[in-house]
């Protein structure tokens, strides 16, 4: 299981150590049970096994079965890979946790064996696929646990004979289908929990007949419109959450009555009617959220009892002045009346209990620093001062206004928490500096607001960092925080992942939108939906996470100092305004600066972007140091470089002697300055100055996968570490063909032109061939640029272009991502050419796992490989119409989408002109040989194509060899 360090006492049948490392947890646990009464003979047998919160990172043993009385396994909060073996199913467990693991592939249907079951917890794992109709056979199972998994389909009928079943769980999937009527068979049901499980409602009138539930959660259900389910047979019911599952009509008055219930959630449902005057005065009520529906009507003093935490936020009730009961101050409670109100006025709307109602100016910016402190941060030169609201406490239903017009909205307690207190609202780190340092957490809505704002156009800046997670090879690594952005009640972002946006945690990122203010007051709201883990790195871990928020005016200069600050930065600014000019005049007729560009073919160009000098250029790279230069491309040579403010960058500089150069510059640029996305590589700038071309991107720590998979390098790519390659790969080339507002193909997609960040994210590089695909065109016919063994066929022998040729590059750069072979290269035998042509014969016989590159051995997921290969083989169809497009390939990749049986049969590839193009390729290499000429690795061919007829000679009518090894 890939303990560094094990050591076991049998004669005691206990554990010693064991370890990984020892920074682990102080609740960890390692500890084995035996029993020395079982079985027939004087033994004592393990019977339990408990290895808890040690991050081990390898697999679970299939020796298992070697312990012929174990009952127990319990391997929750590790790292382990793999799946669950199969093997497990003749043994007499009845326990199974492997909760936060990173196990993948589908559930195992042999778990169905294990008759003896009672207990099975797979949360927070990578399983997908569906869920095996074999489990409906474990009729004494009590607690199932699927949720934060890529479960899909629909949840197979066998379940329905579970009847012994007290606990479901399966949020956070991609199951499909309507929420079943069978769950009524499970009359034992203690707990339901169901969290943007990707079931559909109507919620099932059948649900009535749980008379045994305390727990019952649904949230994030898409279905037709309906009214409370009858739970008045629910007597018991301590946690009530029916979130956003369309709910209409009126809450029922038994609901109030409830002696036990302590948490009852109907936030952003459609609910009308009243609160009742007669709550129950022994109700056990803690947490009330009527959040986001279309209540009415007063507050009534017998919601308002003493630690009670009440949010009534955006809804209709009657305005709550200062003299109100809900308005009371020092009281023991809670209340949250953000937007509660139907009040004509906006402004009495955002501030309840509130007596001045005017704005004695009104201003065009914000600047908060959530979770932190104070904070002044020199930004565009210019100081803001950044107002924190750390000393703000939590609450469940919080509201918050600052005396400079701003505040915040908070909704919801996190859940299994065992901490009603509600002081986990704000995090905070000590590796990233004052802005990023702190954050304010919410379990399920927050809201920031700026009042007395001047209308018109502003732009937002949200700045995140994810700074609960860990960056190692610990299920701290485990984590995913998904949430919803609103601005001005509009989604401008779902599913917003901080980590992914961010390419790592504990880094900032910040994501920028547009916003228009009518009414003088501009509203930010972070909604959680539900998706996620909610137990990394403990119980109750999850929801919307924010950093800081920067809000400027795009219509006039606007500041947060006062008017006296203002004007002395003002006069200041426009005297180093006339100095700077004055200087720059001189610079620029002393010819420092960028002058007449000489390149006749970069005449009338206007660059949007940052232009560097080449000073700044030849300082970040030391004149282009020998020992900064880490590629050649056919571009030219790539430097690494720092820049001042120790941002690291890889300079790329255009060869003097090339003319094709000048066209590949400008086509880079043009392309990828619009492209914005977290698998295409970033351009920082560039640089035209005197002779020299200069693209200046950001630097990646681990170079290209081809030099990954086909060099010697330090590097090792596990598995998942391909597997994810792989799909980041297609979600890239799915944003360039079908999510850009630029349809683009790439046109030279190929390992080298792949690079990989510190944690091993693959970015899509090189867009100097890449072409616009005009949409109202079937394809292109188009001069041929690319490198042979990568090009699709019909694009290579007659210039025929379209999205379909980058799919067929991507499939041949999957075969090389599972064989770590290159295409070109590798000649496994007289029968095959090439890595494609061999993986076509291995696919007809029926041995593909002999393409598996043998660096991987046995740590690998079977079913995601054939899963790979497969979708490789259909990508390079010889007929492009059998061609995914790449958003299928990504659901392929998911598990959303299956893949189709009609795999190309290898026969069909045996005279196809790829290969005999590959062969002339071979051919032209040993003829290079011959005669003494130095060849490279690939070849890059950049021919026009004179006519339809064009035979595969004509590709080597201007060849051009060139060493492939980019940055």
């Amino acid at each position: 299981m890939g303990a560094t360090h094990w050591k076991f006492n049998g004669e005691l049948c206990q554990i010693e150590a064991v370890m990984v490392t020892t920074d682990r947890p102080n609740w960890s646990e390692t500890d084995v049970k035996c029993n020395c009464s079982i079985g027939n003979d004087t033994l004592c047998h393990v019977v339990a096994i408990t290895l808890k919160g040690i991050s081990l990172p390898g697999v679970l043993p299939p020796e298992l079965v070697k312990l012929p009385y174990i009952q127990q396994v319990d391997f929750a909060y590790n790292y382990l890979s793999g799946s669950i073996p199969a093997e497990w199913a003749s043994t007499p467990l009845s326990f199974i946790s492997v909760l936060v693991n990173r196990l993948s592939g589908e559930i195992p249907k042999e778990l169905g064996n294990i008759t003896s079951l009672t207990y099975i917890n797979l949360e927070g794992n990578q399983f997908s696929g569906i869920i095996p109709s074999e489990l409906g056979k474990l009729i004494n199972l009590k607690t199932l646990i699927l949720s934060s998994n890529q479960l899909e389909g629909e949840l197979p009928t066998s379940l329905s004979g579970l009847v012994n079943l007290t606990d479901f769980r399966i949020s956070d999937n991609n199951v499909s289908g309507p929420i079943p009527d069978f769950i009524q068979n499970w009359k034992q049901l203690a707990k339901l929990e169901l969290h943007a499980s990707g079931l559909e409602g109507p919620i099932p009138s059948g649900i009535s007949l749980l008379n045994m539930l305390t727990d019952l959660r649904i949230s994030d259900i898409n279905g037709p419109m309906q009214e409370f389910p009858p739970l008045n047979n629910m007597t018991g019911l301590v946690i009530l959450v029916l979130r956003n599952c369309n709910l209409s009509g009126v809450i029922p008055g038994y609901i109030w009555q409830l002696k036990t219930i302590q948490t009852f959630d109907v936030s952003f449902n459609k609910l009308v009617g009243t609160i009742p005057d007669d709550i129950s005065a022994r109700t056990m009520l803690k947490f009330v959220f009527l959040s986001g529906n279309m209540l009415s009507g007063n507050v009534p003093d017998s919601i308002l009892k003493n630690g009670i935490n009440v949010d009534l936020s955006y809804n209709n009730f009657t305005w709550q002045g200062p003299d109100q009961p809900a308005c009371r101050q020092n009281t023991n409670y809670y209340i949250n009346l953000y937007k509660s109100s139907s009040a004509v006025s906006i402004l009495r709307n955002v501030l309840p209990c509130t007596e001045d109602l005017t704005c004695p100016r009104y201003g065009c910016s914000l600047h908060v620093n959530c979770g932190g402190n104070d904070f002044t941060v020199k930004e565009n030169n210019r100081q803001l001062d950044y107002e924190g609201d750390a000393q703000v406490e939590g609450g469940s239903a919080r509201y918050f206004r600052s005396n400079k017009y701003w505040g915040f909205s908070s909704t919801g307690d996190f859940m299994d928490d065992a901490n009603d207190q509600n002081t986990r609202f704000i995090e905070s780190t000590q590796s990233l500096s004052e802005l990023y340092s702190g954050a304010r957490a919410s379990p399920l809505s927050l809201t920031y607001f700026r009042y007395c704002l001047e209308n018109g156009n502003y732009s937002v800046s949200l700045h995140f960092a994810e700074i609960m997670f860990k960056d190692d090879r610990t299920y701290y690594n485990l984590g995913r925080r998904v949430f919803d952005i609103y601005i001005q009640e509009k989604l401008v972002w779902k599913d917003f992942n901080i980590e992914e946006e961010a390419r790592g945690v504990k880094r900032p990122v910040i994501r920028r939108f547009n916003a228009t203010v009518t009414d003088s007051v501009l509203e930010i709201r972070l909604y959680w939906g539900g998706k996620g883990t909610t137990r990394i790195p403990l119980r109750g871990h999850y929801g919307a996470l924010i950093s800081a928020i920067s809000v400027d005016s795009n219509f006039k200069f606007c500041s947060n100092k006062d008017r006296k600050t203002v004007i002395i930065y003002v006069i200041v600014g426009v005297l180093a305004a006339c100095i700077t000019f004055f200087v720059l005049s001189i610079l620029w007729w002393k010819g420092y600066l960028c002058r007449e560009r000489k390149r006749r073919d970069l005449n009338g160009v206007e660059l949007q972007m940052v232009c560097f000098t080449l000073k700044q250029i030849k300082a970040a790279t030391k004149n282009f140091d020998a020992s900064n230069k880490i590629g050649e491309g056919g571009f030219g040579p790539v430097y690494k470089g720092q820049l001042p403010d120790g941002t690291l960058v890889a300079v790329k500089q255009l060869s003097s002697q090339s003319k094709q150069g000048n066209r590949e510059f400008l086509n880079e640029i043009s392309t990828i300055s619009c492209l914005q996305h977290p698998n295409l590589v970033k351009l920082h700038g560039c640089c035209i100055e005197a002779d020299q071309l200069l693209l200046v991107y950001e630097y990646l720590d681990n170079n290209s996968l081809a030099g990954a998979l086909f060099e010697d390098s330090r590097l090792t790519l596990d598995w998942p570490t391909r597997f994810r390659i792989c799909l980041g790969i297609a979600k890239g080339l799915a944003f360039l063909h079908e999510e850009s507002s630029l349809k683009i193909v790439h046109r030279d997609i190929k390992a080298t032109n792949v690079l990989l960040d510190g944690q091993l994210n693959p970015k899509i590089s090189d867009f100097g061939l890449a072409r616009l695909n005009e949409e109202e065109k079937t394809h292109i016919s188009t001069r041929v640029a690319g490198t042979i063994g990568y090009m699709a066929p019909e694009y290579a022998l007659w210039g025929y272009l379209t999205d379909k040729a980058d799919v067929y590059s991507f499939g041949v750069v999957l075969l090389e991502t599972v064989s770590g072979k290159n295409n070109n290269n590798y000649m496994p035998s007289n029968h095959s050419i090439c890595l494609l042509d061999w993986a076509c014969h291995l696919q007809q016989s029926g041995s593909i796992e002999e393409l598996i590159d043998q660096r991987l051995g046995s740590d690998i997921n079977k079913q995601e490989v054939e899963r790979i290969v497969k979708v490789a083989l259909l990508c390079t169809s010889a007929t492009p119409s059998l061609r995914p497009i790449m958003s299928e390939v990504v659901s392929m990749f998911e598990g959303r989408l299956a893949i189709p049986d009609e795999i190309p049969e290898a026969n069909t590839y045996s005279n196809d002109l790829r290969f005999k193009a590959m062969k002339d390729f071979h051919q032209e290499r040993q003829k290079q040989k011959l005669t003494g000429s130095q060849t490279q690795n690939t070849m890059t061919i950049q021919t026009d194509m004179g006519s339809s007829s064009a035979s595969t000679t004509n590709l080597f009518d201007s060849v051009q060899f060139q060493d492939q090894t980019d940055t």
